[in-house]
Order: C-alpha cells, then structure tokens, then sequence
C-alpha cells in the first residue's frame, strides 16, 4: 500500500515519517518532492573496487549550475532529512528530470524502514545536463510494510550530505568474522 499525498502531510505532521523540513506545497498524489544539496561528489579513481574505499572529490554546486557529464556517476544529497519506522520510503526521479535523461536513484531506490538522514542521491545523465542546488529532481514515496518490523541500523544511518560506497566495509567485516 503506498501512502497518497495528504496521508504523508497527515503522517509527517503525527511523526510517523520524518520529512525535513516539510513543505506542503511539495506534497503531490502520491509523493513528496526532495531538492538537491548544495554538495556533489564523484570518484576520481580510473577504477573503482568493492573492496578498497575509492578516492572522491566533493565540490560546492556553483550558482551558475554544474553539468553532469554522461561518463561518471555524481553523488548528491537530498535537503530533506528523511525516514520513517512505521514506513518503507522508495526514491525516484522526478517525472521532469527524467525526461531530460537523468536518473536519480540509479538502481538503490529503496531506504530501509528505520534509516533516518539526507538521502544520497546517484545521479546518471545520458547526455549534458546542468543542475542547481534546490532543484527538484527526486520524489519519495513511502509505502506499507507487513510482518515483523526489524529497523535499519546501518552504515549510513543518520547520513548528511553526499554520501560515497560504504560497501568495502561489509568485506571487511567477512574477513574478521
């Protein structure tokens, strides 16, 4: 079951899922709209590893807008601190921003029931795109869970700003167990 717009303004305002700071006009049918950080980040490596934590670079979006090329993936943040413990939230582009060929959440859409933070964008272009912060270019929906209810408490809970792959560390976690 996914929540529609005025259940998740009626949901945010009784505290079930976090949405801040929260602006009604950005509640639409479904979704809610989340606006882009003011921070990006890509890696500066020729490869990168599942293994080893991969040099990157953050940079401050200028106010002339930065262009996403189409050979990397940039990592961004949403403003918005999102989250829930009684939902599951799903992120997506915007129908706008993919129509210029920009993904945003390129294939981890889903944030666990219980992370709570900024929500890191993975932004992809096709072709040149320039993007500002405060732009809207993600929704989140946030949809019923059923079963037992086990809470996130992950690597990137209480995430702020851009965050890079933490997955090395699970590898390194196998080796010392």
């Amino acid at each position: 079951m996914i929540l529609t717009g005025p259940d998740i303004a009626f949901e945010q305002a009784r505290g079930r899922l976090t949405l801040q700071p929260f602006s009604g006009d950005r509640v639409q049918p479904n979704s809610y709209d989340l606006t882009l950080g003011p921070t990006l980040a890509y890696y500066t490596g020729d490869v990168l590893d599942t293994r080893a934590e991969n040099p990157h670079r953050e940079i401050e979006i200028p106010a002339e807008g930065f262009v996403l090329r189409p050979d990397r993936i940039y990592l961004g943040s949403s403003v918005e601190e999102i989250g829930s413990n009684h939902y599951v939230p799903i992120i997506r582009a915007r129908s706008g921003a993919a129509r210029l060929g920009v993904f945003v959440h390129v294939t981890a859409d889903l944030i666990d029931i219980g992370s709570v933070g900024q929500c890191t964008f993975q932004l992809r272009a096709v072709e040149p795109v320039r993007v500002y912060a405060g732009d809207r270019l993600a929704q989140v929906t946030f949809w019923g869970v059923q079963g037992d209810i086990v809470l996130y408490d992950g690597k990137y809970q209480g995430s702020r700003g851009p965050q890079p792959s933490r997955i090395h560390q699970d590898a390194a976690a196998q080796v010392t167990a």
